[in-house]
């Protein structure tokens, strides 16, 4: 795949997906972040949003980062370290910025992330990716 095309369907930010996260982001010069409340159809346990959702979260917003340094990148690792959880209805934001591209060739970029809850700026998750320039 040489080309990737977006095409409003894309499960945590399309605008077109009615099952989707419909997240959306701000671009902050070097960084992006996106403000937003999960529901019970996002729960893991009880009350508590599902893991694999915030992972999403997280990727997404590495992958924003990495198109708002001018790439077109797919995520080729992810490692994410939770620190507490975010329950359902809680205001939460997330940031990423590329933290680095690599210079040899590879078309590598380093990305990181956070996802805090807004009423306590608790940190409730970070996150490193690297990624892969398809451009």
């Amino acid at each position: 795949m040489s080309r990737l095309l977006d095409n409003g369907y894309c499960f945590a930010c399309g605008s077109k997906n009615t099952e989707g996260l419909k997240l959306s982001f701000t671009s902050h010069g070097s960084s992006v972040t996106s403000v937003f409340v999960l529901e019970k159809r996002h729960q893991g346990y009880k009350d508590v949003v599902h893991g694999g959702i915030i992972c999403t979260i997280l990727d997404e917003a590495m992958v924003k980062a990495g198109i708002e340094a001018g790439a077109s990148p797919v995520t080729v690792e992810l490692t994410v370290r939770f620190k507490e959880s975010l329950g359902i209805g809680e205001k939460a934001v997330v940031e990423a910025e590329v933290d680095r591209a690599d210079s040899g060739g590879r078309k590598l970029i380093s990305a990181k992330a956070s996802l805090r809850r807004l009423s306590d700026n608790k940190l409730l998750a970070v996150a490193s990716s690297k990624l892969l320039n398809m451009t």
